[in-house]
């Protein structure tokens, strides 16, 4: 891969202060990404790496499997076979993928890509109606489905048809014995498997068929021959934390750029001798780039969890496994610190933590370096920028910010005026570099509103320090306005997680009649002596007066995103129906 060295040039440091505070050796730009489709990196691997593990499962009961870079390579030539030859389908044609975190997704996904197929990611915990809608606006033809969830399949198939549909196993690629006896157990005795009234294929009969392609001459190699660079790899559905989810056309340089980038800035920090405890699932952005691509492309082991709720369901791989980097959400580390088999023994290998998709809160981040020795690095992305923008130098972290542009990427934060924020100002942060998706799917206007001039406009308010450092204030959408002045929730969210008894909480502002809008705080119990006047009480020492919660209510659970992301819009929405406003059911 070709690097450019980082020039520090008095224009540099006045364009892009950031650089000076780079580790030795990263480049201020990368010329070019070392694969130019995706489709390539399980074949180096599989030379570089062959017998060795490159994703491992574990059960919570403690069962588990691995599969190795060599049958990746070999599994998905197969994967891909049974698209081209067997199902007959087109380069460029549209196949989901809506599967936990797996061994069979490595392979599912690298088969997609060397088909030169588009590969469309779907939480498998969409309900129908959810399905529905992005089945209709992705048009897929063919999907790969758990079995599980056949039920619901079934029910938005029938609003929304696709023509081939793969069933998947939980245990898929378990060795024989543990697979069929996993099987068993969920179909006839938890009756975890509902009948799939559909015509489907097995994914073992579909791996079975691309073999016997193989075997009679199909020439893996040849379908992503004529495919260039700017192919869509991945439409990638935003989270719809704060609106619909749209598709973002994510390329294959875009993410390959995107993992060169990244894996850049960590320079020797991530090598092959890593073991990345992947939680989140695979099917969202953040794993699908740094996970996935990222530690696999540096021959490092993934550590995948199909489902981390309850978290003691995390606890076998932390016991069978020697994990140096974990990534998450907030309130992932925050759930762990309250675990107390995770806090009687935190791992000894750990040697990273990365933390993004939503604001870091300071007092967990504090925790947390307390109980492992080690800090939470925080970044920041998009789904639209594939998604790293921002991360923290491990040598130079800054707790409360976003850190700094990775290599060959420009932020800044403008006005709504549009003009340039002065440092320490607050202004949209809008970034530009080769990660930024090609648009929204299907969707012009929405294009034409998010990338302007070249630039993404992130709809996140921020402001960036002398040292090029950057702080997400908050979402513009999410902001207060409470008698004219403007709240930010992160921050008050951040003020009530350092009280004694909060385990979880989230702000919003809910209508009132004196001040327009009032902050009202959703609060967690860790102590159920805790109560609204002590919350008020502590946040009167932090804050002004018109940021400081009107209305509390506590709650067993908050609602989360499939990554764990805390879902403000969806409390708002509650909140707005009890107000009598009429309002659409959140997405």
């Amino acid at each position: 891969m070709e690097k450019e060295g980082a020039s520090l040039s008095g224009a540099d440091r006045d364009e892009s202060p950031w650089l000076a505070s780079y580790p030795e050796g990263v480049p201020a730009n990368i010329a070019s990404p070392p694969y130019s489709l995706l489709g390539e990196i399980p074949g180096d691997l599989a030379k570089a790496r062959s017998d060795a593990p490159a994703f491992s499962v574990y059960l919570p009961n403690g069962m588990g499997a691995s599969v190795s870079f060599a049958e990746i390579d070999r599994l998905s030539d197969r994967f891909a076979a049974y698209l081209r030859e067997c199902l007959r389908l087109d380069a460029g044609e549209r196949v989901a993928i809506q599967i936990p975190n797996g061994l069979a997704y490595p392979v599912i996904a690298f088969g997609v890509f060397k088909a030169g197929c588009t590969l469309i990611n779907v939480n498998p915990l969409y309900t129908a109606a959810e399905m529905t809608h992005l089945f209709a606006d992705a048009e897929p033809a063919a999907i790969v489905a758990i079995d599980m969830f056949a039920d619901k399949l079934a029910a938005a198939l029938k609003a929304a048809p696709v023509r081939h549909v793969i069933l998947s196993e939980a245990a898929s690629l378990f060795p024989f014995p543990r697979r069929q006896l996993i099987h068993f157990v969920q179909k006839y005795i938890r009756k975890e498997i509902p009948a799939a009234p559909f015509p489907h294929a097995r994914l073992t009969e579909a791996l079975a068929r691309g073999e016997a392609a193989i075997r009679g001459g199909a020439d893996v190699r040849n379908y992503s021959r004529a495919l260039d660079p700017s192919a869509i790899a991945c439409i990638q559905y935003t989270g719809g934390t704060t609106g619909v989810s749209k598709g973002a056309m994510l390329t294959h340089r875009n993410l390959l750029m995107n993992v060169a980038q990244f894996l850049a800035f960590f320079g020797e920090g991530i090598g092959e001798s890593d073991r990345v405890l992947t939680v989140l699932p695979l099917y969202h952005i953040f794993a699908f780039t740094t996970n996935f691509l990222g530690f696999y492309t540096r021959g490092a082991k993934n550590i995948v969890i199909p489902n981390p709720r309850p978290l003691t369901n995390l606890r076998p791989a932390f016991e069978k496994e020697d994990i140096t980097f974990i990534t998450g959400v907030n309130t992932l580390f925050n759930g762990l610190l309250h675990e107390p088999w995770f806090t009687a023994n935190p791992p000894k290998s750990l040697r990273i933590a990365f933390a993004g998709g939503m604001a870091l809160q300071e007092a967990v981040a504090l925790r947390w370096r307390e109980l492992t020795g080690i800090p939470v690095i925080e970044g920041y992305g998009l789904t639209e920028s594939s998604p790293v923008l921002t991360a923290n130098p491990p040598q130079k972290v800054k707790l409360g910010t976003v850190g700094v542009p990775i290599p060959s990427t420009e932020i800044k934060c403008v006005t709504d005026e549009g003009n340039l924020a002065a440092v320490g100002e607050h202004g949209e942060l809008i970034a530009r570099g080769p990660q930024v998706m090609a648009g929204y799917f299907k969707q012009p206007d929405e294009t034409g509103d998010t990338l302007r001039d070249g630039w993404l406009h992130t709809g996140d308010i921020a402001i960036m320090d002398e040292e090029g450092y950057f702080t997400i204030v908050d979402r513009r959408k999410d902001m207060i306005l409470v008698s004219g002045f403007n709240v930010y929730p992160n921050q008050v969210e951040a003020t009530l997680a350092r009280i004694p008894g909060v385990k979880e909480c989230a702000v919003i502002g809910v209508p009132d009649e004196a001040t327009g809008e009032a902050v009202k705080a959703f609060v967690v119990r860790a102590s159920p002596d805790l109560t609204a006047e002590a919350l008020r009480t502590f946040c009167k020492t932090e804050l002004a007066g018109y940021k400081v919660p009107k209305f509390v209510e506590f709650r067993e659970e908050l609602p989360k995103s499939n990554v764990g992301k805390i879902l403000r819009k969806d409390l708002r929405w509650e909140e707005l129906l009890k107000h009598g406003r009429r309002a659409p059911e959140p997405r």
